[in-house]
């Protein structure tokens, strides 16, 4: 029913502004584009193919994107790679100017690829849910196809991460067929995207304030509840100190690992609304794109 899990002391300081980069570790900062996050990992200063750039914001954020990566790491300084947690245009809307730009790889999972090389649109979301105004405002972010074929390329499948050396990628579909989170087992700090988020996007109010709820995928795209409940409890089970999502500020420590928990426990109850185009059944896909879409109800 889309209940939230209230974190009141957990969030990591937020500069507020668009183009500041909120510091999260020494090597790990994000930026807000509009509604959604990018990250950037790679020491500051450390110059060209030195770094990675964790999703690519709404279209039309390049420019805040360059920016901010020239102040952080020096000029001309590309980074190794772009890797997309998915491909849904709130994350990968400035993936092909990126890529012109600095001429560059982009990962993704070998599932991911068809909404990324122009072969395939996703599922179309389902506007019903929320009964707020990010529901009402999706059709307007895209569902694709971009093509970005002449960079794309697919994880490893041995689980790393092109250019971020003590990370790994976690398989945790739901969201999209091909989404991933971020893992450093080291000082267990995670990189979820949208696999759950920390702020109300059913909520013009809470998108625009940030205020600090652990909720579930955003609904109004999720195409697969079961699996999607699946990856929640995956990620709890990792227990992370720190993380950072696709939408809504970075938190850390005991508070934010007990709302992950009962976010994971009771996420039928929380995250999966009462009713819904693809609650009763999932939609599904392959390495071509979607072979089933349930009708609209």
């Amino acid at each position: 029913m889309d209940e939230q899990v209230p974190i009141n002391s957990s969030a990591i300081a937020d500069t507020g502004k668009e183009e500041g980069v909120n510091e999260i570790t020494a090597d790990l900062g994000y930026q807000r584009h509009a509604v959604v996050n990018n990250v950037y990992f790679g020491f500051p200063n450390s110059g060209a193919g030195k770094w990675v750039l964790i999703d690519t914001g709404v279209p039309g954020s390049a420019g805040r994107i360059e920016s901010a990566a020239e102040k952080r790491f020096g000029k001309d300084s590309p980074p190794a790679a772009i890797v997309l947690t998915h491909g849904h245009s709130d994350h990968s809307g400035s993936a092909k100017a990126l890529a012109e730009k600095w001429d560059v790889p982009i990962y993704a999972h070998t599932l991911e690829l068809p909404y990324l090389d122009g072969r395939a649109s996703y599922p179309p979301p389902d506007t019903s849910l929320g009964g707020g105004i990010m529901a009402k405002l999706a059709p307007i972010f895209g569902r694709g196809p971009i093509d970005v074929s002449q960079w794309l390329r697919p994880l490893p499948d041995d689980g790393t991460v092109p250019g971020m050396p003590g990370w790994r990628w976690v398989h945790t579909p739901g969201h999209t067929p091909g989404h991933v989170s971020l893992w450093r087992e080291g000082d267990h700090t995670l990189i979820a995207g949208d696999a759950f988020i920390t702020t109300n996007m059913e909520s013009a109010y809470a998108v625009v304030t940030q205020k600090e709820e652990l909720h579930g995928p955003p609904t109004y795209f999720t195409t697969d509840w079961t699996a999607a409940k699946t990856s929640v409890g995956r990620l709890a089970g990792l227990v992370p100190e720190l993380v950072v999502t696709g939408h809504g500020k970075a938190m850390k420590g005991s508070l934010m690992r007990d709302a992950l928990n009962i976010l994971a426990r009771d996420f039928d109850r929380i995250a999966v609304p009462a009713e819904g185009r693809y609650v009763g059944e999932s939609a599904r896909a392959d390495e071509t794109g979607p072979t089933y879409v349930p009708p609209k109800p």
